[in-house]
């Protein structure tokens, strides 16, 4: 399937902190194709008839059903979008994929056995793998004739993956690995056909193997006992001599902390597309809910404590929402820019490499908004919501695990902040420079400011002092702490929280113009959505700095920058009840999530 022309402007990795986008240059729902809108349409309806009918059997791990299901995705096509055409798949673009993962999320087990599949199970040969390797597996991967599994993590190396201590050795005679260790926490594991294994050639040169089931010296452990995804097969996998072919080597000895990062950057961002489906079917569960629920002779959905719940549900969705599919966008813009000349693989690699902030940025927000959705709607059912027999209570134990997979939020909150410094260290990102034109500012007299123009003027105005403030907390951290700044991980927390708010307040911002634009129905509640995000983020990005400044300055250096930080901050009051009872009204009129494509 060719891709949809996008409109989205090609900017660097983490250049959002710096540029300014027009509402008309960034991707978001409303541009999406027919053929995509169909593309989740057929996931949709796969999921709602074919898998949910199925949830507690599948929570009861009856044999075959899980891998009977991912088989009968493969035949309506919904393996094969990562895979090239030449390969037996449909090459589907960025924003078709993101479409597709989001409308498979309804049941979380099904979500994380389809993304082991698509993802982590089969992009590593799509990327790395010889010609050989790819005609061998990727025709059955795309139709769900083999399943995949990817084995990276350790009981001693878990976000530390380079600490692995599962080893490789080439045999005697040169024919075969050796591999000896043990993978943890195994996605797929219980039935995956091929394994992407992680392990170090005689101990140290960290590389990357394929590894069929059934080879001799191979054995699948118990399924784990877990909290939450049930339905999903977790185990643990032992080697023990297990002689795998010299050719299944993927990629170069040594090479393989270039597999497991640039995968890692793919599943982070496609967790955040699941993320924004599991958010959405909570919507349509807790508003049903709401409205027939009744208590002190009303339906509960007329209290407004309930629908302040259900509009910050909808907010917070709208949220990771925009961030995705502008992303989404950027990546399909840069991707279709690389396409003529090189190696194919290396342009795909230069474009994970180049958006791996944006995809930490979907996965840390995207997992953390989902978890306060669902936490809302257990509330929102009452004591029902804490019972077994009610879907919340599944989802409340299911979206735990979203902070924890593709690298902890922590971890992606350091590699957030890590990223950035790189590439400003390297020259990619003007981020010096922009941190001492803002000194130079400062300490000039404030300038007098136009009014803004636009409806959402004055919130775009602010997505740009909030940009100075980051540059303000970053700079004196860096000036304080310099090399040692990873150091300090508090502050690089509260630094990577302050980039987080950045990117959503601004994509939804620009979004939300573009629907006024274009004077989408939705258009004014979309606007009341933007300014709740904008007004409320700031108040967290005020904090966030504060707490950064307070950590890498003192005295009367201190003192003048928060006074600083106060002026970049300040805003008019907003009648933030009114806004979100205007986005519950819209929550309530739709009976579901009411941005949907718009």
């Amino acid at each position: 399937m060719a891709a949809p022309t996008v409109s989205q402007r090609v900017m660097k990795g983490g250049e959002f902190l710096l540029e300014s986008c027009r509402p008309e240059e960034v991707f978001t729902p409303a541009q999406l194709t027919d053929d995509q809108k169909l593309i989740g349409q057929t996931a949709a309806e796969f999921v709602e008839k074919e898998v949910m009918p199925l949830v507690p059997e599948l929570e009861q791990h009856k044999e075959g059903l899980m891998t009977q299901l991912i088989r009968k995705s493969g035949e309506l096509g919904l393996l094969s979008g990562g895979i090239p055409e030449e390969y037996g798949g449909t090459n589907l673009d960025k924003v078709s994929t993101t479409v597709l993962s989001e409308k498979l999320a309804a049941y979380a087990s099904f979500a994380v056995t389809h993304g082991g599949q698509v993802g982590i199970g089969s992009l590593p040969i799509v990327y790395f793998g010889t010609e050989e390797q790819k005609k061998k597996y990727l025709p059955r991967i795309a139709t769900g004739e083999i399943i995949g599994a990817y084995c990276l993590s350790e009981s001693q190396a878990g976000s530390d993956a380079l600490a692995a201590r599962t080893r490789a050795d080439l045999s005697p005679d040169g024919k075969h690995w050796v591999l000896n260790g043990q993978k943890m926490w195994i996605t797929n594991g219980g039935f995956a056909d091929l394994f992407t294994v992680f392990a170090k050639v005689g101990g140290e040169k960290f590389s990357c193997f394929l590894v069929e089931r059934g080879t001799p010296g191979f054995s699948v452990g118990a399924e784990e006992h877990k909290m939450g995804i049930k339905g999903s097969s977790t185990v643990p996998i032992f080697f023990e001599n297990a002689q795998i072919p010299k050719e299944n080597l993927l990629h170069e000895v040594g090479r393989g902390h270039i597999v497991a990062f640039n995968i890692l950057n793919v599943g982070r961002f496609s967790l955040g597309a699941y993320c924004v489906g599991g958010a959405k079917h909570m919507i349509v569960v807790s508003t049903h809910y709401a409205k027939e629920r009744t208590a002190f002779g009303k339906a509960i959905a007329e209290f407004g404590l309930i629908q302040a719940k259900l509009a910050e549900m909808a907010i917070g969705t709208y949220a990771i929402e925009s961030m995705l599919y502008r992303s989404a966008g950027m990546i399909e813009a840069a991707t279709a820019s690389a396409e003529h000349g090189g190696d194919r693989t290396a342009r795909l690699m230069k474009v994970l490499e180049e958006y791996a902030i944006e995809c930490s940025i979907s996965k840390v927000y995207a997992s953390e908004v989902v978890d306060r959705v669902v936490d809302e709607a257990v509330q929102i059912f009452g004591g029902y919501g804490f019972h077994e027999d009610y879907p919340v209570a599944r989802a409340y134990r299911d979206s735990r695990v979203n902070r924890i997979f593709e690298g902890t939020n922590e971890i992606n909150r350091m590699l957030i902040i890590q990223m950035l410094m790189k590439r400003a260290m390297g020259g990619a990102l003007p981020l010096v420079p922009a941190a001492l034109h803002l000194s130079e500012e400062v300490l000039s007299a404030p300038a007098l400011e136009e009014p803004p123009e636009g409806p959402l003027g004055a919130e775009l105005r602010m997505v740009e002092k909030a940009k100075k403030a980051f540059l303000l907390a970053a700079g004196t951290a860096v000036q304080k702490y310099r090399d040692k700044l990873a150091e300090e991980q508090e502050i690089v927390a509260a630094l990577a929280n302050v980039v987080m708010e950045i990117y959503a307040m601004e994509s939804v911002a620009l979004r939300a113009a573009q629907a006024l634009a274009r004077r989408d129905s939705a258009a004014p509640v979309m606007a009341d959505v933007a300014r709740l995000i904008v007004y409320d983020g700031m108040d967290r990005i005020e904090k966030e700095a504060r707490t950064a400044l307070a950590a890498s300055a003192e005295g009367d250096t201190l003192r003048t920058q928060l006074a600083v930080l106060k002026r970049f901050c300040r805003r008019e009051a907003l009648d933030t009840i009114r806004a979100r009872r205007n986005v519950a009204a819209a929550v309530l009129a739709a009976n579901r999530y009411p941005f949907e494509n718009r």
